[in-house]
């Protein structure tokens, strides 16, 4: 028997085995998973499949498919699942290609989600065999993992298992959602994933679609205005800084404009911005309005915006206490921040400012021709 013990995955399968027998010794009803009669297996999901990998639609639909499927199951709205899985993505980061890895990918499965969860957290801290996919052994192991399809294995390359396993975490604390958010600050334990798991759920209800990619400049096309790349100049008002984002040099008072569908995170009085306003994409994308001679009176923190809506009106507020005004020409500044999960990092908007600006020009113009 010794001699058995010097292969360590001979130890760790042995491991796995005996703690599988206990739990099937002490709870037979185990073997068999309670809830797969709720669910219908789908078919495996390759890039070949029913969903085409080049087809951003169709890709959407699947997934949004795949929420609501969930959402029927488990009583959890299709927009949290949405929201959770958005999050992942805005905040995966990008891995530099190998041809082990490129290889891995080509013959894995292509999956619909985003939602990645460490080994770990799937099989358990403490759990010998972290490839393990039997339900048993992951929960005796405090494991994440759970079987969604039924066919008695916890896959984490499994949309269905992946989804469902997120559910049984977030059904521990409830149903409203309140008791979402605490389910979601208990997974990442974060209080800026669980914010924005928030942000995003809320636009996913409102529009009730996945789709929020739509855009539009921060000006009103045609009107008095001048920008260039100011990205990156030295700023000394506070302190030696690097000016993080563009100037839009416009008239007092005209119109400033929501680049994108967000939720309003910020507004108030900042003593570099003045009286800015800050609203968060379905991206993970921060947009940040400063200098402004005043709001909208009806926004408010936490409102719904979409592109083109009036948020506020170009002024010269800022470097000062509270409503100090005029220590510079009136203009609007425009910056662009992402959200990675652990920081948020601010980048040049000037590129996409002159395309959202072209974009409105050319369906300006478009308009124009039509009539």
């Amino acid at each position: 028997m010794p001699a058995l013990f010097r292969s360590y995955n001979t130890r760790r399968t042995l491991i796995c085995m005996s703690a599988a027998a206990l739990l099937w010794g002490s709870s037979p009803a185990m073997s068999t998973p309670a809830h797969a009669a709720r669910y219908h297996k789908l078919p495996e999901l390759t890039s070949s499949g029913p969903v085409a990998a080049d087809s951003k639609e169709a890709a959407a639909a699947a997934r949004k498919g795949l929420y609501e499927q969930m959402s029927a199951a488990t009583g959890i709205p299709w927009f949290r699942f949405a929201a959770i899985d958005q999050y992942e993505r805005s905040v995966a980061k990008k891995k530099k290609s190998t041809a082990a890895s490129e290889a891995d990918s080509a013959a894995a499965p292509a999956r619909l989600t985003g939602i990645s969860i460490p080994a770990p957290v799937w099989s358990g801290p403490l759990n010998p065999n972290q490839e393990d996919k039997f339900p048993e052994s992951i929960t005796f192991f405090g494991g994440f993992g759970r079987d969604g399809t039924g066919d008695g294995i916890a896959d984490p390359g499994n949309d269905i298992d992946v989804l469902y396993s997120m559910a049984e975490h977030l059904l521990k604390y409830g149903r409203s959602s309140s008791d979402f958010s605490i389910g979601i600050w208990e997974y990442y334990h974060n209080g800026r994933a669980a914010q924005r798991i928030a942000q995003f759920a809320k636009l996913y209800e409102h529009f009730g679609r996945l789709d929020l990619s739509g855009s539009a400049f921060p000006l009103p096309i045609g009107t008095n205005y001048a920008y260039r790349s100011t990205w990156g100049t030295g700023r000394s008002w506070g302190g030696a800084r690097v000016h993080e984002g563009t100037d839009l040099f416009a008239p007092h008072g005209l119109t400033v404009r929501s680049t994108c569908f967000g939720v309003v995170e910020t507004k108030g009085w900042n003593r570099y911005g003045g009286w800015r306003i800050g609203i968060r994409d379905i991206e993970n994308r921060y947009h940040y309005y400063a200098h402004l001679m005043g709001y909208e009176k009806s926004l408010s923190r936490g409102d719904i915006v979409i592109p083109g809506q009036t948020i506020g009106w170009v002024g010269s507020s800022g470097y000062g206490s509270p409503g100090t005004q005029g220590k510079f020409p009136p203009h609007l500044h425009y910056g662009i921040y992402r959200d990675r999960g652990i920081t948020e990092w601010a980048f040049d908007p000037y590129p996409l400012l002159k395309q959202w600006e072209n974009q409105e020009f050319r369906q300006l113009k478009k308009n124009k021709n039509k009539k």
